[in-house]
């Protein structure tokens, strides 16, 4: 491991052996703090790495880190991709074989040893493709996660997604962030958009992103309507750099013993990580709410609560 030190957490850039591939990732946090912590891994969208998913959001999840005693680990894929569960996914990473569940698995049994998080309080916050692989993480056999938070992706159509669906072995708090005006991952789902298809080679159906938020419930045993509530972005110059004229609200289903599943739906809003920077400007317009505060309550990071399994 290789650490870079600044006024913030300590940064290191790290590889491990995942079957027969040497992968990387960029870890945020010392080791020297008490063991048992919760570990963040944080999953690219497609043509990113870690390191430019960090510093495009303007590493605003290391505070994940900074105040909630988590290590974060931003994990890069495979040229730039995930061999998430789509059937008509042609990333290399798909093509090539890629296990990416592996990969993850390795990174949470390194972690666990070099900064002492605990391996069932691992965590997934995924943006678009990244988003996907962490829905695929909640669905595959022995589930390494206690915890997800996918930004601007939705579940696939039954027909494809390479995974079974139906009640979760492992339930876990979901949370969903998506705009509204997402033209890469449309809000209301259907068919991939055709410029998509072309640019980034994938197909398929998916699901709206209020139908994904009632599956995951659904999953999780949780029957009963959901709660509408206001999500208000921080006050001050923040508020108005960016993201002006956007709002956002939280759908929340919940249960008591079972874990929670919130939709937050940011009106306006496109296919970016909700922040203090804003993303690029042909992605759409970017809302100020910061994503790290959405995920640390519903995914109980920093509480010593965040293993999420019900019974």
């Amino acid at each position: 491991m290789t650490a870079r030190r600044s006024a913030g957490p300590v940064v290191v850039r790290a590889g491990v052996r995942a079957g027969d591939r040497d992968r990387t990732l960029v870890v945020v946090g010392s080791r020297e703090a008490p063991p048992g912590r919760d570990l963040v891994l944080v999953l690219h969208g497609s043509r990113q790495d870690g390191a430019g998913l960090r510093r495009v959001t303007g590493a605003a999840l290391d505070v994940l880190a900074a105040r909630d005693g988590a290590v974060v680990a931003y994990l890069d894929g495979y040229r730039g991709a995930w061999n998430d569960a789509r059937r008509r996914n042609r990333f290399p990473a798909r093509r090539d074989g890629v296990d990416d569940v592996a990969f993850v698995r390795a990174v949470v049994d390194r972690l666990a040893d070099t900064h002492g998080t605990d391996p069932d309080r691992v965590h997934a916050v995924g943006f678009s493709n990244g988003g996907l692989m962490a829905l695929s993480l909640l669905h595959v056999d022995h589930p390494p996660l206690a915890g997800a938070a996918v930004v601007a992706m939705t579940m696939p159509a039954p027909d494809d997604f390479g995974l079974p669906v139906g009640p979760a072995t492992r339930p876990v708090p979901v949370l969903l962030v998506h705009g509204t005006a997402d033209r890469v991952v449309p809000y209301a789902g259907g068919r991939v958009p055709w410029w998509v298809r072309r640019v980034f080679h994938v197909d398929g159906l998916s699901a709206s992103a209020p139908a994904t938020a009632a599956y995951l419930a659904r999953r999780n045993g949780i029957t009963g309507p959901p709660v509408t509530g206001a999500v208000e972005p921080p006050p001050g110059p923040a508020r108005r750099a960016t993201g002006r004229g956007l709002r956002a609200e939280a759908l929340t289903y919940a249960r008591d013993g079972r874990p929670p599943v919130v939709l937050v739906t940011v009106h306006g809003g496109g296919h970016t990580v909700p922040g203090p920077r804003r993303g690029p400007r042909r992605l759409g317009r970017t809302a100020t709410v910061p994503t790290a505060d959405l995920v640390a309550p519903v995914l109980g990071i920093g509480t010593g609560g965040g293993g999420g399994a019900g019974d």
